[in-house]
């Protein structure tokens, strides 16, 4: 029988504008971990169909939009989101149609922050799904990786970095990389993702480079033969997010 998509989420994007009904996953992330305050220059990679921009579209632009209306002297956020597919406009937002391993998207990303880098970038990338749950953890990782990769060219110190990954047996590896870079990371599961997904976001906070770290679109961030194992393996804290009280699937 073929699954129904059509859940109360699904249902709810709908009816309230959202391209897609991953935008609630972001939206819960941010209730948890509080990812969007003083954030003034957001990048969103793999953005199409647009539902992740559309969050930071309606929490950072058209909320400085409200104010300087009213007379603040808010500087206006800059949104950039990145795909290799043409993503339909959305005011305020400024599309890169790129590749994410590429070093010309990174600086064309730093071109539109005027030099600065980004307070926060956020990935909701996925490959397509073949059912084989090895392989389509192995091939999101490499998405991810290249996510983290950009992200150490165009992510301030400090900044934050939100990405959809894939756990499984190997997902201990991710975790290890992850943490050179930030200071904090977690796994969270927001309570919008179905429970028969294998799906789970990472939110690392407090990123800086490694001493002597150069970022580079060349070379792998850590080698294989660094992961960590036994009672050396890093422990990722895990975290629902969402309302318990609101909608579940």
């Amino acid at each position: 029988m073929v699954k129904d998509k059509r859940d109360i989420y699904y249902r709810k994007a709908k009816e309230e504008g959202w391209r897609a009904r991953s935008a609630y996953k972001l939206l819960q992330v941010d209730e948890e971990f509080d990812i969007f305050t003083g954030v003034t220059r957001a990048v969103d990679l793999c953005a199409a169909p647009g539902s992740w921009s559309q969050v930071l579209q309606r929490k950072l632009y058209y909320p400085a939009q409200e104010r300087i209306k009213n007379g603040a002297s808010d500087a206006e956020p800059i949104i950039v989101a990145v795909d290799l597919q043409e993503m339909a406009p959305l005011e305020g937002v400024i599309e890169i149609q790129g590749d994410i391993t590429s070093t010309k998207t990174s600086d064309e990303i730093i071109n539109y922050f005027h030099g600065e880098k980004a307070n926060l970038v956020v990935c909701d990338g996925a490959p397509d799904v073949t059912g084989m749950h090895d392989i389509d953890e192995y091939i999101q990782q490499q998405l991810i990786l290249a996510a983290l990769n950009i992200t150490t060219h165009v992510l301030q110190e400090g900044g934050t970095f939100v990405a959809k990954i894939f756990r499984g047996r190997n997902v201990s590896l991710l975790f290890s990389q992850l943490s050179v870079f930030f200071e904090e990371v977690y796994c969270t599961k927001p309570i919008s993702s179905r429970s028969s997904s294998i799906e789970s976001f990472v939110v690392c906070k407090n990123f800086r480079l490694p001493t002597n770290y150069q970022p580079t679109m060349i070379q792998p961030l850590i080698k294989q033969s660094d992961q960590l194992e036994g009672h050396n393996r890093l422990v990722v804290p895990f975290l629902a997010s969402g309302d318990l009280s609101g909608f579940d699937e």
